[in-house]
């Protein structure tokens, strides 16, 4: 087993670990532990909420859920020799649950605290357990459903400049302008309340707490990507911004389905992380890798070869409205359009919309030149369910 540089004790929120990670992206959080190129270590990880979920029947955490705590990363490692401009390799070796913690979660937020892709159509809050058998996942409250995971981390990331950061919180702060009174919020900004920033402790703390960007999505760092087939043998190429690179990551997920649509869609669960580290110098110029991140897939993922495949078209499915080419619009679509069959064969809309964010459902934009209608399609592998659910 490779030596493990960060650990949890799945007792304690992160803030009371021996060495806390942080829940905010600020150059100034430092690192908490150092590597070489060429290293290969283990990181353990708390689930995204930092434990605010339980392995039971009341879904009353998830609607309750304080979703200013999220997500906790272990980290920052810094890694020795990294500096601006350079790409910093990283492959994704192995990963798995953490030992008495074979379980996970998905929720469908309240319209009033997360949201969700479906919010207007399932504005409750609702939660799925899952039990992990080996590679497979359960529910006890979505009979009749069997699936082999594809396990990641869907936030990996790297520390952003001060001029990124900067960046990031004055264009979002502009969006939340535009209808500052939205629910949910256009955007998340910087909010010391329930800020977590590991070793940062005074003066200092309250500084980087009323700057740090939160962690709720993917930016130019990578960061919350979600992204189910950044798997098990992938390799990732970061762009460096500040010296040391300072790796972070957390929120991982034993499986998801494409687009995580339920925003707390895939199964959730805390575990362990083993990485390979290197260093590309003077990568960024060279690759021309200076917006996001890139990574090439890795070889392990279930083996499904027959689906059942729903279209959606870029015409809101509320009004009837025609929307011009919007692959939003049109993957909601596909998803209602899903979720309508599901219930013809014996599932609820709530559980149907939680297969679709935690099993290994494939989202495609599948047209995007046809004026007036994009066209995006959902694929649901026919083998997770324990009977047959073909059109007879």
């Amino acid at each position: 087993m490779p030596e493990v540089l960060f650990r949890v004790d799945l007792t304690k929120p992160m803030d009371e670990q021996d060495v806390p990670g942080h829940n905010r992206w600020h150059p100034d959080i430092p690192a908490v532990v150092s590597v070489n190129p060429g290293a290969v270590f283990r990181i353990e990880c708390k689930d995204w909420t930092d434990g605010q979920i339980q392995n039971n029947d009341d879904p009353s955490d998830i609607r309750d859920v304080n979703l200013k705590r999220v997500h906790v990363l272990s980290g920052p490692i810094w890694v020795n020799g990294a500096e601006p401009g350079d790409i910093l390799v990283v492959d994704i070796l192995d990963m798995g649950a953490m030992p008495k913690s074979e379980w996970g979660f998905t929720g469908i937020f309240a319209k009033e605290n997360g949201g969700g892709f479906l919010m207007e159509q399932y504005p409750e809050a609702a939660k799925t357990i899952w039990d992990f058998q080996g590679i497979y996942a359960m529910s006890r409250h979505i009979p009749g459903v069997k699936f082999a995971g594809i396990m990641h981390p869907g936030l990996i990331g790297v520390a952003p400049s001060h001029e990124l950061l900067d960046r990031w919180n004055r264009r979002e702060a502009e969006l939340v302008a535009t209808d500052p009174y939205r629910i949910p919020g256009l955007a998340n900004l910087p909010d010391p309340d329930s800020a977590v920033l590991g070793l940062l402790k005074g003066a200092e703390f309250d500084r980087v707490a009323k700057e740090a960007a939160r962690t709720v999505p993917p930016r130019e760092n990578g960061g919350n990507c979600d992204i189910k087939n950044l798997s098990k043998g992938s390799r990732i190429y970061f762009p460096v911004f500040v010296e040391g690179a300072k790796l972070s990551m957390g929120d991982i997920h034993f499986s998801q389905g494409d687009g995580e649509i339920t925003f707390c869609g895939a199964i959730e669960m805390a575990g362990w992380i083993d990485l390979h580290v290197d260093v590309i110098k003077g990568g960024m110029a060279k690759y021309g890798l200076t917006n996001n991140p890139i990574f090439k897939p890795g070889p392990v993922e279930p083996r499904y070869s027959e689906y059942l495949v729903f279209e959606g078209i870029s015409v809101d499915e509320m009004t009837g409205t025609q929307h011009y080419l919007d692959a939003h619009i049109a993957y909601r679509r596909a998803c209602l359009n899903a979720i309508d069959y599901l219930q013809t064969i014996g599932y609820t809309g709530q559980q149907a919309y939680m297969i679709l964010g935690a099993a290994p459902v494939e989202g495609r934009i599948s047209g995007i030149v046809d004026v007036p209608n994009a066209c995006c399609t959902l694929a649901i592998p026919t083998a997770i369910f324990d009977k047959d659910i073909l059109p007879k």
